[in-house]
């Protein structure tokens, strides 16, 4: 159990900018930080980062909070393990307490699988470095590859036993479940018989984006033909190879650094790259590239340079996972080695500035990339020209950018000689197929589920719940603010009227709405503003000064949430960019006194509504007696009503 000393020191320390920053591309907008959504498919930034406030929101899921939060939600980390991973960041000691027995038991499948996972990657560290195994075979095979000692250790890299079942025995001896090594996919079980899968490999730990290792990769150094060469985790619940890029944890500041990602096939192409002094480089680890794939490359970067080898039945293969690239609204530049050449084999064999010098001259933009490799197999063939220009055309029509599609267009005319009113119509066409296949899909899915539409009533606006909301936001942005009050005290008026009589002071807002609500004996009827209400006003009484913020690091998630929503309400509305329109919204703190005595006033007019409404129908339920004292009540209440909406300035 780590320690509360701990636990404060890393709140304080912390950046929550910094801590997303290594997993979402952010761009500065006014005092706060904005950036595309990690936890949706968007192309519009909905993702805010309060530096200020210490906090984020994600405006298109409703998650939000502190940079704890954030890596519980992200990385799937356990609130011990955001706060382990804070600590390392910022090298702060840990100070743990011993845990009990029923603590340790309740550690879950998925921490369980995790654990086993970093003990693997150890082991198979130690195997390589200090086994005379390890060193003659697995050593020797990275250092043939021009891997440095460095590079080694910097990506954790390994070596299995060529035994079956020495990593199996040893994990068991140490404690560690056998469920969880087969869990894992490090073990084999099969016939009451248990051995290593990756036996005689050396070993490429896959990584998240945090660093947290989540499977392996295993090539085999001998001859055998019946084993795979490369041999890949199975999945499990920590491992989805789809959502998985290697060597991203190694790459993701470099990528978000230099706007610009290399994608390639390999572990070893990863490795070279990086090795070489050009670090914003992953690979799909040998799986066609998918869409969540691209989506992790997107929140650091627009930009993707593919890396094909020399082999054009490789480069045709990868073509397929460029149109999924321009799916996502990211720009695609495409480079080739030379005939025989990978980018292990070319990084290796050439310095920094050379490789560097080669991808800036033959990156091309995929039209041209696209064109030229299939425009060789089309020759003086007119039948595979066109078939090549429809192909290009399918790739333009995936593109949701109308603008990058003309400039493509005139692109793709010039290099195919062919004209742009043409491939317009092409264009065209290829949305209104897609749009009648979309159509028609939708009636069948119709069909066979025989979907009824009811039309939905009109969610009627809850009138007390947002008030009560009001002031629980007006206390979090405001609460210890000294502001001057101007107060309306009810007087009879010399003809026996009652009239509201204005008078000035000056308090915290937190007293004014604590002293208000207690005057008129107003309680909160939503539990989670009544709890943090008295919170809130708990705190204050004691430190008038407290920073309001870091009651997200204190309270449980479900109000932490709540309070992220509240405190970064504001920031949702600068993601609209409203100045570039003209248009400059009045900043809220100008009006605090003003805000807050509006506030308590409507929900004082609203309770009276409802205690007008509530002797209405005590009258009509007793018609036959007529109770003189109700209708005074009533009488009273309406008059007050009166008086408070005029205060209010609205008409009744």
């Amino acid at each position: 159990m780590i320690s509360k000393s701990t636990i404060d020191q890393v709140f304080e320390t912390s950046r929550v900018e910094e801590v997303i920053g290594d997993f979402v591309q952010l761009k500065k907008s006014g005092s706060n930080f904005k950036g595309l959504s990690p936890f949706s498919d968007e192309r519009t930034p909905s993702f805010m980062v309060s530096p200020v406030k210490q906090i984020w929101k994600d405006f298109s899921t409703g998650k939000g909070g502190n940079a704890v939060a954030f890596l519980m939600e992200h990385e799937h980390f356990t609130y011990p393990e955001a706060i382990k991973y804070l600590a390392k960041k910022y090298n702060i000691e840990i100070e743990e307490t011993q845990q009990t027995n029923e603590q340790k038991e309740q550690a879950n499948t998925r921490e369980s699988l995790y654990l086993v996972s970093e003990y693997a990657s150890k082991y198979f560290q130690n195997i390589l470095h200090k086994t005379d195994q390890g060193k003659a075979i697995g050593l020797s095979y990275f250092k043939e590859r021009g891997f440095t000692e460095e590079t080694i250790k910097k990506f954790d890299l390994g070596y299995s036993l060529d035994e079956w079942q020495a990593f199996t025995d040893d994990a068991i001896k140490k404690g560690y479940q056998l469920e969880f090594l087969e869990g894992t996919g490090l073990t084999i079980v099969k016939d009451n018989k248990q051995f290593d899968r990756f036996k005689g490999r050396v070993m490429f730990p896959i990584q998240s984006m945090s660093g947290r290792v989540l499977g392996f990769g295993g090539r085999i150094l001998t001859n055998d033909k019946k084993a795979a060469k490369y041999l890949n985790s199975p999945e499990s619940d920590i491992y989805h190879k789809s959502k998985v890029l290697y060597g991203i944890y190694h790459a993701k500041q470099s990528i978000a650094k230099e706007d610009n990602c290399f994608l390639v096939e390999g572990y070893t192409d990863v490795i070279q790259f990086h090795q070489r002094g050009i670090k914003n480089v992953v690979s799909s680890s040998g799986t066609a590239l998918t869409p969540e794939q691209i989506r992790l490359i997107n929140r650091l970067t627009k930009n993707i340079t593919v890396l094909f080898d020399g082999d054009a039945a490789g480069m045709r293969a990868s073509l397929r996972g460029i149109d999924l690239v321009l799916e996502q609204g990211m720009n695609v530049k495409v480079c080739s080695f030379p005939d025989g050449e990978d980018p292990d084999s070319f990084a290796k064999q050439n310095t920094l500035e050379e490789l560097t010098d080669y991808l800036e001259e033959n990156s091309k933009d995929f039209i041209q990339f696209k064109a030229s490799l299939l425009v060789a197999d089309a020759k003086n063939d007119p039948i595979k020209k066109a078939d090549t220009i429809r192909d290009i055309m399918n790739s333009i029509s995936k593109i949701p950018d109308r603008i990058k599609q003309e400039v493509y267009i005139q692109e793709c005319s010039k290099i195919m000689d062919i004209s742009e009113s043409v491939l317009f119509t092409t264009l065209a066409q290829m949305g209104k197929k897609e749009a009648q296949e979309a159509s028609k899909q939708q009636k069948q899915e119709q069909k066979a589920f025989d979907v009824i539409k009811h039309e939905q009533p009109k969610k009627r606006v809850d009138v007390q719940y947002e008030l009560e909301r009001k002031i629980i936001q007006i206390l979090l942005l405001y609460g210890n603010k000294t502001e001057d009050f101007e107060d309306s005290i009810l007087k009879e008026n010399e003809k026996h009227e009652l009239v509201l009589e204005p008078v000035k002071h000056t308090a915290k807002v937190f007293e004014k709405v604590y002293l208000d609500l207690q005057e008129d004996e107003m309680e909160f009827s939503n539990e989670v503003f009544k709890t943090l209400y008295y919170t809130i006003m708990e705190t204050f009484h004691q430190n008038p000064d407290y920073a309001v913020e870091n009651f997200v690091n204190t309270v449980d998630p479900v109000i932490a949430n709540e309070i992220t929503t509240i405190l970064m309400e504001d920031e949702r509305y600068t993601l609209s960019d409203w100045e570039r329109k003209n248009i400059y919204p009045k900043e809220k703190s100008t009006t605090v006194s003003q805000l807050v005595s509006e506030t308590i006033l409507s929900l004082r007019c609203f309770l009276i509504e409802q205690k007008v409404t509530e002797f209405k129908q005590e009258t009509l339920a007793n018609k036959n007696e007529i109770n003189r004292s109700i209708l005074e009540e009533v009488k009273d209440y309406s008059s007050l009503k009166m008086l408070l909406s005029r205060k209010l300035n609205r008409v009744l």
